[in-house]
Order: C-alpha cells, then structure tokens, then sequence
C-alpha cells in the first residue's frame, strides 16, 4: 500500500531544515523572471535557512499545505507546490506550483497537482480549483490545458515584470471534471468516501 501523497515519480512532504539550499538555489534561476514572477532583490542564504526551518517548525493547515515536491527516488527537492486563497464557504481555492528549471518538461509538476488536486477534492471536500497562469508562460498554459483545466477569464495586462505588462489568464476545474480525468480514489487504498454528483 502506497501513500495518497506519492506518485510514480514525485511524493508530496513537508519542509525540512535541510531543504533550504535546494530551494534557494531554484529561487535565484533567471527563467522564474521569464515565467512572469516579479524581480525582487536577491534573497541571504541565511534568510533562506530560517524560512526553511520556521516552515518546518510550523504546524500545516490542512486546507492550504505548503509542500515540497520530491523525487520518488532519493527523496530530493524539485520544487514546491501550495494551495492558498481559500474560501471555505463556496468550497474553492487557488493553487500555485514551481519547479527548478532542471527538472521542468519531466511530469513532475502535473503529477504534483493530480496528488494536490486529489487530496483537496477528496478530503478536504473543495469543489473547485482554480490557478492564475501568466500569458507570457507557455509550459505552464500547456500544463494546465493537458491536465483539463477550462480557460475561463483572462485579466488583461495586470502584471508587471522585466519591462513588459503580462496578462492573467485564469484555469479552472471542479470536482466532477477532476473525477472524471484523474479520479477521486488515492493510491492508498481508502477510496472515495464521498458522493461525487453529475460527472
């Protein structure tokens, strides 16, 4: 039996202290800039150790963890992947997802959002998710279209980087498409303990 947090490839885990150097490293990469994030001063390698280890120190909220990915094999960091603008009340959140730029184009992000997807549908009962993507961004647009999120709205020149205004392009999927591509069923064996209505 397998945990609901692994996939073929990647596996879903907290932060650890010695987590720091890898993610640092992936932080400073010049494409992060390319994909549309915003320019902010180089962060301390020392700034990088306390977050590491205030995050592994912290208790996780179960509707928006803050995860490493990892390699299946050797347990080595990728990246990181979060859920976070959460509304409880009509059961939707947003998500985000980076990886080092090594690692890109290999299946790991899109593994690691099925494994995210799935625990927040399934056990935490959200219906729908929903992730801004930067026009500028074209693996992370394919991602999402090959994963079956829905085009549903852009946001015209609503961000700012590297000289040039970028639009938002925002993705989303409920519960029932989700069901319906990737499943609700985890690899541990427990099942989807809820009814899934109209998909």
């Amino acid at each position: 039996m397998t945990s609901a947090w692994e996939g073929e490839r990647v596996r879903l885990r907290a932060v650890e202290p010695d987590d720091w150097a890898a993610l640092h490293s992936f932080s400073q990469e010049a494409d992060v800039v390319r994909a549309g994030e915003s320019i902010h001063p180089p962060r301390s390698a020392e700034r990088a150790r306390q977050w590491a280890a205030d995050l592994a120190a912290r208790d996780a909220d179960p509707d928006e963890p803050r995860l490493v990915v990892a390699a299946r094999d050797g347990d080595a960091p990728l990246g990181m992947i979060n859920a976070h603008q959460v509304d409880r009340l009509n059961g939707t959140f947003a998500y985000g997802v980076s990886l080092g730029s090594r690692h890109h184009r290999q299946g790991y992000g899109g593994e690691a959002v099925v494994l995210l997807l799935r625990y927040l549908f399934a056990e935490r009962r959200f219906q729908k998710a929903e992730a801004w993507v930067y026009a500028s961004n074209a693996p992370s647009l394919a991602l999402h279209r090959r994963l079956g999120f829905v085009e549903e709205g852009r946001r015209r020149r609503s961000h700012y980087s590297g000289g040039r205004w970028d639009d938002e392009v925002l993705f989303g999927m409920t519960v029932e498409e989700f069901a319906g591509l990737h499943g609700l069923q985890g690899t541990s064996g427990g099942g989807d303990r809820r009814r899934v209505s109209g998909g």
